[in-house]
């Protein structure tokens, strides 16, 4: 019989800790799938958890119809995550190719699987890009490229004559450099879509709570300390097709938002003398927002266009009740 005991390294000794790293400093784990763990996280003190998306589980076909049964089970796990405090960093592409663009063009060898790696990569970030902040193109770029494509240990199993032992067909000498081409040229058109589409919800709104300090500041100091009511402050999400109105209504990202600023704000007036009044928020409902039409939802009160303008109050409506209440 043996005997086996499990213990605490006596080597590395707990001299170091969470405080021991810079604010903000992000401690996770990794996964590859949703396996329901995520109160093991919580009970770690995980601040993230990074797993991937599997391609062929949003677009079954590699490319066409989506599968919203797809959409729906991510959705239900970045919710869960952000729910317990978890910020999900996602990975696009863990070396699921789907089989039909491998079986349709080669996969990685063929220029197409840029375009529609990219199609998959917005629809991403169009269903789960108002909770997800943090993306990975690729995991491991090269060790696919190479193995796939040079010795043929993983799919699609490719390597040149001399490794046939575990290959059927390809070329060492120049398929893992036409694979890494055209994924360098996917990661860049992907992140390309990202920053001009997708990374803030609006162009010209930038969110910087401590700028309202300064501003009211130099107002102070540049005309006399004149009396100020800030009559419009707010920030918008996207209005996603893919995002229900149930979660929709949970803007937690809002409510943080008005924190912030009211913060600041108070600290403009009770610290600094800023002679400020009265402060609106923009805005009560979900409206036409010009240019961007219904595209951008800035309201505390959910707008339903397809259902005779119904209204829903967000998760911010319960803050602010409270806050004014206090």
């Amino acid at each position: 019989m043996y005997v086996v005991g499990v213990g605490i390294p006596t080597c590395c000794a707990q001299n170091i800790s969470r405080r021991s790293f810079p604010k903000g400093f992000v401690f996770g784990t990794a996964s590859s799938a949703f396996q329901g763990d995520i109160q093991l996280m919580k009970d770690m003190g995980m601040d993230a958890y990074r797993f991937s998306i599997a391609w062929s589980r949003i677009y079954p076909n590699g490319t066409g119809a989506i599968n919203q049964a797809g959409i729906d089970h991510y959705n239900k796990l970045i919710d869960a995550l952000l729910a317990n405090g978890i910020q999900p960093y996602v990975t696009l592409y863990h070396w699921d190719l789907p089989q039909s663009l491998e079986d349709g063009y080669k996969g990685w060898l063929n220029a197409q699987s840029i375009k529609d790696f990219a199609t998959y990569a917005e629809t991403c970030f169009k269903a789960f890009g108002d909770r997800v902040k943090y993306w990975i193109t690729f995991n491991e770029p090269h060790t696919f490229a190479v193995q796939g494509y040079d010795v043929g240990l993983q799919a699609p199993g490719r390597c040149s004559i001399l490794l046939r032992t575990f290959c059927r067909a390809g070329n060492s000498a120049t398929e893992p450099y036409i694979v890494a081409h055209n994924v360098l040229l996917s990661h860049a058109t992907v992140v390309d879509i990202y920053k001009r589409k997708y990374q803030a919800n609006s162009i010209w709104l930038y969110i910087v709570p401590d700028g309202i300090r300064s501003l009211m500041n130099y107002i102070r100091q540049k005309y006399g300390n004149p009396l100020v009511i800030i009559t419009e402050n707010g920030m918008d999400d996207g209005n996603s097709p893919f995002v229900s109105i149930k979660n929709a209504l949970k803007d937690e990202k809002r409510i943080k938002y008005h924190n912030d600023y009211l913060t600041s704000l108070l600290a403009a007036i009770k610290e600094d003398g800023c002679n400020v009044r009265g402060y609106f928020v923009w805005s009560l409902l979900d409206n036409w927002e010009w240019g961007a039409g219904f595209s951008s939802r800035f309201g505390l009160y959910y707008v339903d266009y397809k259902d005779n303008l119904k209204r829903y109050a967000k998760d911010s409506v319960t803050w602010f009740k409270n806050f004014l209440a206090s």
